[in-house]
């Protein structure tokens, strides 16, 4: 795997950087993009992968990151993990900033990143055989929840994308991946998403056995770029044992049925 190359989006922290790792460890070429050079940086140091830090809002970003990659050759592989939430108010009571935020960095920065990448993955595919598109996206992008209108709209936005994508690509040697994932305890998601709230981020999590980690999901990303180039997993929906649905999560130890009377 070593001549094959990835960029990871959101590679600073959560599942980018966890991304970024297993792909090292799998033998990938790596270049880690996100907006906080620093943490990119220690990144760079722990996994000698590649930093590049760009504002994926910012076309113009994008455009000197696609022509700092062209300078070495094609890439094999673009996974989007970046993006975010912010807020949990009810339709009426949202603030349209919010939500024009969420937009920005959960669709219209992916399709930014395709747009102005997709001929390096096309030379990426001519060169090796194929390529992949991978985007992480939320169990929010197909289950509504109350407090979550503006983040199930943008998600939702961003798997349809996707959807599209793999249709107007028929007929080309790229895979069109969507990772889907529930309840992931990261550092930052739901921090950021509650203004910095610690007390109220952890009471999220509170009593949940073993929700899903940035690894978890980072394996799973792994495990379908590593597949033969002929397999395309459409859509993985991943979630801990404990939620069984969006609006059904469990806290407490998970134990048995009648466990007491084997």
């Amino acid at each position: 795997m070593a001549d094959r190359r990835a960029v990871v989006t959101g590679a600073s922290s959560g599942i980018g950087a966890a991304t970024v790792r297993a792909l090292r460890a799998s033998g990938w070429d790596v270049v880690g993009v996100a907006r906080r050079a620093d943490r990119l940086a220690e990144l760079e140091a722990e996994t000698g992968a590649v930093a590049y830090a760009a504002d994926l809002t910012v076309q113009a970003d994008i455009d000197a990151l696609a022509e700092w990659l062209a300078e070495s050759g094609p890439i094999h592989a673009l996974v989007q993990v970046a993006g975010g939430a912010r807020g949990t108010e009810r339709i009426e009571d949202a603030a349209p900033e919010d939500w024009q935020w969420m937009f920005e960095v959960n669709v219209l920065s992916a399709q930014r990143m395709v747009a102005t990448l997709l001929p390096l993955l096309r030379a990426g595919a001519a060169e090796s055989g194929h390529a992949d598109t991978l985007f992480v996206t939320s169990t929010a992008a197909f289950t509504p929840y109350p407090g979550g209108s503006g983040y199930n709209a943008a998600k939702a936005g961003e798997g349809m994308l996707a959807h599209v994508l793999r249709l107007e690509l028929n007929g080309e040697p790229i895979r069109v991946i969507e990772i889907a994932p529930g309840m992931v305890h990261t550092e930052e998601f739901t921090l950021n998403r509650l203004g910095g709230d610690a007390a109220a981020a952890a009471r999220v999590y509170e009593g949940v056995e073993n929700p899903l980690t940035a690894d978890d999901v980072a394996e799973v990303i792994a495990f379908s770029l590593n597949l033969p180039g002929h397999v395309n997993l459409d859509l993985v929906t991943m979630r801990p044992v404990a939620q069984s649905a969006q609006h059904l999560l469990a806290r407490g130890p998970l134990r048995v049925r009648g466990a007491e009377r084997l």
